[in-house]
């Protein structure tokens, strides 16, 4: 199911933007360059979308990995991820465009695990304050879906996976797939899979991937359980 109506999507030089490209490159698809759209820029912004025209933006630009740049470069994670998000819903509300926006499961506490959408958030560092500044804005503006998505590259990148950290990953592929049957939807949805360790999900798919404690990593020692739930996607779509 491929929507017929125009959709932008920022950031689509990145990682999961080009898997959208590759699914999506149709007419009435558009991955603007940040010299066509600049989140930083409402001028810009709204000089791009007049001229497209679109139905619906797909928010994706703004800065993740490595997860350290968010503790050393707080100023450019503010910018890219916060400031840059709330320039979009100004423009989209400005226009009358829904936005959908890509957060994710981290703005959740990190430590009892099947949380929620409605569950208290408290995110774990501070790529997801960055991420949570960014929902801040689009809950204002009621065209909007946030979507707090559970995802990860395919193939598993890394050579080890905590076994002592749930989380509820799927691949990024998948979230692809039925994007397009979650865009008429509004308010805040779960994205990913069951729950499971780190270890457990990325042993299914590469053999030899080793198994670590996340008690020497920084950014999720005091963290041990990130799942979700997805009883409310999976209602939505009956899956």
């Amino acid at each position: 199911m491929i929507p017929r109506f125009k959709i932008v999507i920022t950031g689509g030089s990145g990682r999961f933007g080009r898997i959208l490209k590759k699914k999506f490159n149709k007419k009435n698809f558009f991955f603007p360059k940040k010299k066509e759209l600049n989140i930083l820029s409402l001028k810009s912004i709204e000089k791009y979308l007049k001229k497209k025209k679109p139905k619906i933006i797909i928010h994706l630009a703004g800065l993740s990995r490595p997860m350290m740049v968010h503790d050393k470069d707080i100023s450019k994670s503010i910018s890219l991820n916060i400031i840059g998000t709330a320039n979009i819903v100004k423009i989209c509300s400005k226009l009358n465009l829904k936005i959908v926006y890509f957060s994710t499961n981290y703005v959740y506490p990190g430590k009892k695990g099947n949380y929620k959408e409605i569950d208290p958030v408290l995110p774990i560092n501070n790529y997801a304050w960055s991420k949570l500044g960014g929902e801040a804005s689009v809950q204002m503006y009621n065209k909007s879906l946030i979507l707090r998505v559970c995802m990860t590259e395919k193939p598993f990148l890394h050579s080890h996976a905590f076994n002592d950290f749930k989380n509820s990953f799927v691949f990024q592929e998948e979230i692809v797939e039925i994007l397009p049957k979650l865009l008429k939807f509004q308010g805040i949805l779960n994205v990913g899979g069951k729950s499971q360790t780190v270890f457990n999900f990325a042993k299914k798919y590469k053999n030899n991937v080793i198994p670590i404690s996340k008690k020497k990593n920084k950014f999720f020692k005091n963290f041990s359980n990130s799942s979700i739930s997805i009883e409310k996607i999976k209602n939505l779509l009956r899956l």
